[in-house]
């Protein structure tokens, strides 16, 4: 994520303390928690759900922008998503993620989710922001053309070409076929964390960035929206101040907030309920085949099974650019390993994930 401007007379935000944990059983998805609200909702009569929620929902026809100039569609039961966190600076998103409105949107944060067979467990790839790589021909959402470029980072196919692009890139980069794609914005994802009442976790280096406005003591806390923001987003606070750092952060961030789903009472709350799954839908643009209400639904309850234990979570195997320290690039052979073993659904071998370079904030955050 790019990192915002820093703002004079900022106020130091300190995570409240943890309140101790109840016992735990397994761990929802958000997305199916989400849904699991529609249906309650709807069950109560309250039909009129259904329309607001499907309104809320923005989509992008990828399989229209791409036509056919795509990876073969590998029909083995399992699925493949790209998921990117937006940080335009326009509306709300521009308190959310600092920085000037200019009228543009970079893709924060990218991953490749890959659901396996059964979908009783998950791969996820994050793929560092800053890693060059040679960007396809792609065409726009409005159908401009937008020709090949080499040796660029990989989030300038979002904005260069918004969502079309961005999932060609990552079909050229993988050689997978995208079957979905998600994106989640800044301002959605802070009312989400604030919905949901907050998310533990637990530091074991104090943190401070100024960049991301964040200051945490060690220790456990419950952060708000604003700290949770800040979290996924510090790069400078924490280990090498690498962007490769920061996706550590987001990983571990991710687990904490599955683990904590079960723990908020939303089946004995409608309105809870109605809140997150409002946020969440106002929050997110998806490809057209998730576009409403029902299609979220049967996807997300597809995945319910799948808990934090169940998901291995990598970044893509990448090593320092010598000619650019803020640069990385694509460790091809143990990439090749990653996607060759994701395209046959296979667990992702360990020697990929070994002796490539890493951002030194493994464990900050449990």
């Amino acid at each position: 994520m790019p990192d915002r401007d820093s703002q004079p007379g900022r106020r130091r935000a300190k995570g409240r303390r943890r309140k101790p944990r109840s016992g735990r059983s397994r761990a929802l998805r958000i997305a199916a928690w989400s849904a699991a609200g529609v249906v309650v909702l709807g069950g109560t009569g309250i039909g009129y759900v259904y329309f607001k929620l499907d309104g809320n929902i923005k989509s992008v026809d990828i399989n229209a922008a791409l036509g056919t100039d795509r990876p073969d569609d590998v029909d083995n039961g399992s699925q493949d998503i790209l998921v990117l966190g937006s940080d335009s600076r326009a509306g709300a998103n521009k308190k959310a993620g600092g920085g000037t409105d200019d009228g543009s949107a970079r893709s924060d944060t990218a991953m490749i989710v890959h659901i396996y067979k059964g979908h009783k467990k998950a791969s996820v790839v994050s793929i560092p922001r800053d890693t060059l790589i040679d960007r396809p021909e792609c065409t726009d959402g409005d159908g401009t053309e937008h020709p090949a470029s080499r040796g660029v980072m990989f989030n300038s196919a979002y904005s260069t070409g918004g969502a079309a692009c961005a999932v060609k890139t990552a079909e050229s980069v993988t050689g997978i076929r995208m079957d979905h794609y998600v994106e989640v914005d800044f301002s959605g994802f802070e009312q989400l964390i604030d919905d949901l009442g907050g998310v533990d976790v637990t530091t074991t280096k104090a943190i401070d960035d100024p960049d991301s406005h964040l200051e945490l003591d060690a220790g456990t806390h419950t952060l708000s929206g604003k700290q949770a923001l800040g979290l996924v987003r510090t790069r400078h606070g924490v280990g090498d101040g690498s962007d490769l750092g920061r996706i550590q952060l987001q990983q571990a961030f991710m687990k904490a907030l599955m683990d904590q789903l079960k723990d908020v009472g939303v089946f004995t709350s409608p309105s809870k309920l109605y809140a997150l799954a409002n946020t969440a839908t106002k929050s997110v643009t998806t490809d057209s085949e998730l576009a409403s209400v029902k299609d979220l639904a049967s996807f997300a309850n597809g995945l319910k099974g799948i808990g934090s234990g169940d998901m291995d979570m990598v970044t893509l195997p990448v090593q320092y650019d010598s000619a650019d320290a803020n640069r990385v690039l694509v460790d091809r052979t143990k990439a090749d390993q990653v996607w060759k073993a994701l395209k046959a659904d296979r667990a992702i071998p360990a020697a990929a994930k070994k002796g490539t370079a890493t951002g030194q904030a493994d464990g900050v955050v449990e």
